[in-house]
């Protein structure tokens, strides 16, 4: 059910709030997790490289598209909390018939040129098959992720975090029983897991909407799905792009990454996929703190609660450091045991611990910039999360072709081209943030303009 975050008890509220979303994203990495044990398992280490080559290039485009649901949720948050709802059902309308036709092209395009993606990032002779066709059937379902992302975001941009993690508490079942079946008793190798990957975002799909259309009276539209405002879709689109370019370039950032990590042999891949896993877990919650503030931050702002939009922030920051310390301490603690569930390979097992460990050192810092980024998103300001990420990601994607392709250090040199990048990240949110320190004393900063403003956006 929608919920007014403009009320009650600020940490309180985004304690309940994110808490769902870090459950309900721990359940979806959890699933994509046992994609990895039973391959990593049950066929081999080939498999394994595949698939954790596979899930960069996967996940960018989930992120992509997840992105242009953020940015449309900002609006939604800002036109919930005014009160706006004719203009709110319209944009919920309008941003999934233009998501819908968005991402039927782009599955296309993915399935087409999924082979040559996976040549340029080095993919051994070995295992490139294996890779092309689980890629393609994951890019088949794509639809059934668009649909999944935007009805969980504009859930959340109305208050509600509960109904999303239920849909995906029973896909999650779905998904491993699938991995399980397929195989191990089907006997269909990465094949199985990437099927049953899609037989679960699809489940999750149609539960969204049957759930909107019981119980969510607000969002049940009727025919009122086909409306399409062309007035709303260019500042849909503005801050939907924003959004979604931060988000893709995060991930573009980790393919480069995945491409260097390639050219040090199949172990460090493995480890690398592995590592890669456990690190979703470790940052998913500063993440999901961050969301927590974009959904909080645009509907005060949109009612005109000064006083929470600046307590918000500062709650919500408090939060992300007090978990960034505790990660750091269990990650380091347990890293052979973590990355030991993924394989029995000494080499692999050995790679993975070491790049764990280093890892765990500095997840105060993504702590850190995700309560920033969470802060520039609620006030509408995504050029700002859209520069940083370009800034991190160039910064560590340079500094690990320096570390690894020049100074030939290993695996250490990837945990160490994440901190370069977190750095120079901080340098450039810092003081953009400071000049707006004022507006957390005084009112919310002002966010992007919209078309209706006598000003065009630059």
């Amino acid at each position: 059910m929608a919920k007014d975050l403009t009320k009650g008890r600020i940490t309180p509220l985004l304690i309940k709030f994110t808490v769902p979303l870090v459950l309900g994203n721990l359940l979806q990495i959890t699933y994509n997790a046992a994609d990895s044990i039973i391959v990593g398992r049950a066929v081999g280490k080939e498999a394994l490289a595949a698939v954790g080559t596979c899930n960069p290039v996967m996940t960018l485009m989930i992120l992509f598209l997840n992105g242009l649901c953020i940015g449309a949720a900002v609006l939604m948050g800002t036109q919930y909390g005014a009160g706006d709802y004719d203009t709110l059902k319209r944009q919920v309308s309008t941003t999934l018939l233009a998501g819908l036709v968005f991402t039927v092209v782009l599955s296309v395009l993915c399935i087409v040129f999924a082979g040559p993606i996976l040549k340029l990032l080095q993919v051994d002779p070995d295992w490139y098959d294996i890779a092309l066709e689980y890629m393609q059937i994951i890019f088949l379902g794509l639809v059934f992720t668009y649909l999944y992302n935007f009805f969980s975001a504009t859930l959340r941009a109305l208050g509600d975090s509960i109904a999303p993690l239920l849909f995906l508490m029973i896909s999650a079942g779905v998904n491993i029983a699938g991995d399980l079946f397929f195989v191990l008793v089907l006997d269909w190798g990465s094949r199985g897991c990437a099927i049953a990957t899609v037989l679960s975002e699809a489940l999750s799909a149609a539960f969204c909407v049957l759930y909107i259309h019981l119980r969510v009276p607000l969002l049940d539209l009727g025919r009122k799905w086909l409306v399409f405002d062309r007035s709303l879709l260019a500042q849909t689109i503005r801050f939907g792009w924003a959004s979604a370019m931060q988000q893709g370039t995060v991930q573009l950032g980790k393919i480069a990454t995945q491409g260097i990590v390639n050219t040090m042999g199949v172990n460090i891949a493995a480890a690398y996929a592995i590592v890669n896993r456990l690190d979703d877990f470790a940052v998913l919650t500063e993440q999901n703190i961050a969301h927590a503030l974009t959904a909080f931050m645009a509907q005060n702002r949109g009612a005109g609660r000064t006083e929470r939009v600046r307590g918000g922030f500062f709650a919500g920051l408090r939060l992300e450091v007090i978990y960034g310390a505790i990660v750091s301490v269990l990650a380091f603690a347990l890293a052979a045991p973590l990355v030991s569930a993924f394989t029995k390979d000494p080499d692999v097992l050995r790679e993975g611990v070491t790049y764990l460990r280093l890892m765990a050192l500095f997840y105060l810092m993504p702590a850190v910039t995700n309560g920033v980024q969470g802060y520039f998103r609620g006030i509408g300001q995504m050029r700002v999360t859209l520069l940083s990420s370009i800034v991190n990601m160039g910064m560590r994607v340079a500094s690990a072709a320096l570390f690894v392709l020049v100074l030939r250090m290993g695996m250490h040199a990837v945990p160490l081209s994440y901190v370069v990048g977190w750095a120079f990240m901080l340098l450039v949110e810092a003081p953009i943030f400071m000049k707006n320190l004022h507006h957390l004393k005084a009112g919310p900063a002002p966010a992007e303009r919209t078309p209706d403003e006598s000003h065009p956006a630059q």
